[in-house]
């Protein structure tokens, strides 16, 4: 039990980082907006924006993880 806990919590840190990786390569790639400073301004379309892409890389990460 202790071992599947081990692997459980090593894998949902390796995801957070993944995630964390996946939006931060979004951001270098859609270079024309910056979407921290949209964020602060209100606009509730980035936030929507970004919330859809870490839920879609976390879905990726999670199925090719959790197999």
């Amino acid at each position: 039990m202790l071992e599947s806990m081990s692997y459980a919590a090593m894998y949902g840190g390796l995801g957070i980082l993944m995630a964390a990786i996946g939006v931060r390569v979004f951001d270098v790639i859609d270079y024309r907006v910056c979407h921290a400073e949209e964020i602060k301004k209100g606009n509730i379309a980035a936030s929507i924006v970004i919330a859809s892409f870490i839920l879609g890389i976390c879905y990726i990460i999670g199925r090719t993880v959790g197999g």
